[in-house]
This record gives C-alpha cells, structure tokens and sequence, in this order.
C-alpha cells in the first residue's frame, strides 16, 4: 500500500500539488466553524452564525462551477490565485466589520464563498498530466479522496487551536492567509502553468450537456445527502449518550473508516469498468449505514461509524474516475467543480432534512436516512448504467485529451448535440 502512494508522490511536482491544493483548501474546509466560532466570540446569535455560514456554503457552491469553467477557458494562474486573493478579502472585511452591520457581514462572506478557488477541481485536472500511467491517475484520485479526510479532520482542529491561542478574528485571517499561499504554490508550479484545457464546444450548458455527468451528480446528491444526515442523527444520539465527546468520536470514526477505506481502495489495481464497480461501492455503502440504527452503547456506535465511512472514500475516488470518463472535452475543471457543488448541496439539504425527523422520532429515524439516500443513489446508478458505461458505438477516443492520456474513449459531443 505504501509503496503504490510513494510511486505517486516521487513523481514531479506531485507532492507540491498535492500539498499545495490541501493547504489552499483549508479557508474552505474550516470556514463553517471559523465562521460560527466568530460570531459567538462577537456575542451574536447561534442563529445569526449559522445563517452566515449557510450564506457561504450557498455562494460556495454556486462559485464553484463558474469559476472552474473561467479555469478551463482561461487557465489555472489567471483565475485560481486571483479568487484565492479575492475571497481572503472578503473574509478579511468579515473579520474586521464583525457582526455589527448585517449587511456588510452577510456580503462579506458570501463574497468569500463565491470566490473560493476550484483547487480541488484544479488538482484533478493536472494529475493526467503529471503521473504518466492510467493506474496511477486512479491511484491518485484514491490519494486525494483520503487526504480530504485527513484536511477536514484537521482543519477545525487548526481553527480551534487558532482561536484558543490568539482570538476567533486572528483564526479567520491566519487560515485565509494560508490559503493564498496554498494557491500560489499550486499556481506557480510548472504543471499548472503549462496546463491548458482542450479545445471545447462553445455550449452554455458547458459540462452539464453529459448525460453521463448528470447522472452521477444524481447519485452523487443522494451521497451527500447521507452523509449531511448522519451529522444531525449523531448530535441526537450523543444528547443521550455523553455529550460533545461522544459526538467528536462518532465523527472521527467515519473519518477513520473513510481514510481506512479509501487506502486500502487506491492500493491495488482494479479490473473491470469503474461504473460498474461504483455501483458495488455505493451498495455496500448503503448497507453499512444501516447498522447505524441499532444504536448501542457509545464504543459499539464509534466502531459502526467506522464501519459506515469505509467505503466513501473508495465511492468518491471511483466517481473521479467517471468525471474524467464522461467531461465533454474542454470542460474537465468544471465537471470536477460541478460534482463538488452537488455533494455539498446534497450534504446541506441531508441535514435540513434530518432535523425535523429528528424532533419527530428521535435518532433511530435520524440513522434511518442515509441507509435510504444510499439506497437512492444506487437506485440512479442502476437506471442510469448504461449511460454511464459509455457504450462502445456512442464513444469515440480522443485525439488529445487532457481527460485521459491513454486515450480511455470519452462521450461523443458532435456540433448538433446541443441540450
């Protein structure tokens, strides 16, 4: 396992990517608590807190998208670290303004969420160019599916840590100030300045015209929506069993199995077509959620949550697979952006959701919701496998494709394919 994750960091510049996008990330992966922590710090309401963070959430996943097209278009350099540059802005005039105009304080962070660069998107738009062999891009992707658990097991961490140690204000402005300097490594590296994005077809829908790309953001949604669900069951289940401790375990277990998973995932090889295999991967993700009723003693429950992340990571590194499979050419940063957006709705509507069933019957009913957005995703992986297997007669192989360097047949987009 070790050796097949060292083979892909001594490769050129992948570790400074790698790293780089993790640390360039970090604003995005801590504001939530950053902002809440804050807000409270300023005497403002948790509603007040939860508003701002849930206006950042929105614009983030409404930027997104938009910024990876300008990406795919414009490059990585002219719009990755000038979003980088504008979000700490406005996150800065938060920190600064505080909670005293509303206004100003709700503009502040939205301008922040909607800036928020595509490094994520980016990373996996340059991994085809930087590793040479196909196994290895998939290996990656397994790579970047862990350490996003590691970065948002240690993110609120670092903001915590921040806040204790100087004040809520200097965690904001420190953690963006290591964002901007994430992205600039990332943008002035060799690999990101070279990188230009295949010749596309003019088309507003842009990377949406993929019936493939629909498809897993369908099933995708239902992911998020399970994992969004299973933070607001497990607040409930620690009321009665503990506390803000248990809750701090219940949630570094699924972290625990998500990285164990997703490991264990990227070390060998896989057969076979990954739609196909997704499928598996989102099944067997659906039953392990739904232990999770059962609902024992705290121990017994950390351990099922481990049991429950074990296969996201793999589910996630498989659909990167597909993303890269079925991007319409020219369009590779944005589709990544697109599946990004789409889980963070998910997660958000998975909790709005699993509130009121909560207060209605408890955490039984709460753990019963993810085993059922499983089983939705798995549902719209089904219906939809054959669009997502690419069949051979409505494929063709690219000449040149920033998607695939071993030439892994993609989607045909002919200029009268048009929504």
């Amino acid at each position: 396992m070790a050796t097949g994750y060292l083979d892909i960091l001594r490769a050129r510049h992948a570790t400074r990517l790698l790293v780089g996008t993790l640390v360039g990330r970090l604003p995005n992966a801590t504001a939530a608590i950053a902002i809440v922590l804050f807000v409270r710090a300023e005497g403002g309401t948790y509603s007040l807190a939860g508003a701002l963070a849930a206006v950042y959430g929105v614009a983030n996943a409404v930027g997104q998208p938009v910024l990876g097209r300008l990406v795919d278009l414009r490059g990585q350099p002219r719009v990755q670290l000038p979003a980088a540059v504008l979000s700490a802005l406005a996150m800065a005039v938060f920190a600064f303004a505080g909670t005293g105009s509303p206004a100003v304080a709700y503009g502040a962070v939205a301008a922040a969420g909607l800036f928020t660069p595509p490094l994520e998107g980016g990373l996996r738009a340059l991994w085809s160019s930087v590793l040479s062999e196909e196994d290895h891009v998939h290996r990656a992707y397994a790579m970047d599916a862990v350490a996003q658990e590691v970065m948002f097991t240690v993110g609120p961490l670092l903001v915590t840590v921040c806040a204790s140690l100087w004040s809520a204000q200097a965690a904001l402005l420190v953690l963006n100030v290591i964002g901007v300097l994430g992205a600039l490594s990332v943008v002035v590296s060799p690999p990101s300045r070279a990188w230009r994005s295949a010749p596309r077809e003019a088309h507003w829908l842009g990377a949406l015209r993929s019936p493939g790309l629909l498809a897993l953001l369908g099933a995708f949604l239902a992911v998020g929506m399970a994992l969004g669900s299973i933070t607001v069951a497990a607040v409930s289940y620690a009321d009665e069993h503990g506390g803000d401790q248990v809750y701090g375990w219940l949630m570094a277990g699924i972290g625990l199995g998500a990285l164990i998973g997703g490991m264990a995932y990227g070390a060998r090889q896989w057969a076979g077509e990954p739609a196909r295999r997704l499928q598996g991967l989102v099944a067997l993700l659906a039953v392990c959620y739904l232990p999770l009723m059962l609902m024992p003693g705290a121990v017994a429950m950390t351990l099922l949550m481990v049991v429950a992340g074990l296969f996201l990571a793999p589910a996630i590194a498989c659909a990167f697979v597909l993303v890269d499979r079925h991007a319409p050419r020219g369009t590779v940063t944005e589709a990544f952006s697109w599946l990004v957006t789409t889980f963070t709705v998910g997660a958000s509507v998975g909790t709005g959701l699993t509130g009121p069933v909560v207060e209605a019957g408890g955490a039984l009913w709460g753990f019963a919701v993810p085993g059922v957005a499983g089983g939705v995703s798995l549902l719209v992986l089904v219906a939809t496998g054959r669009v997502l297997a690419v069949p051979a007669g409505r494929a063709v192989v690219a000449a040149r494709s920033e998607n695939d360097p071993n030439r892994a047949v993609e989607p045909r987009f002919r200029s009268g394919d048009r929504a």
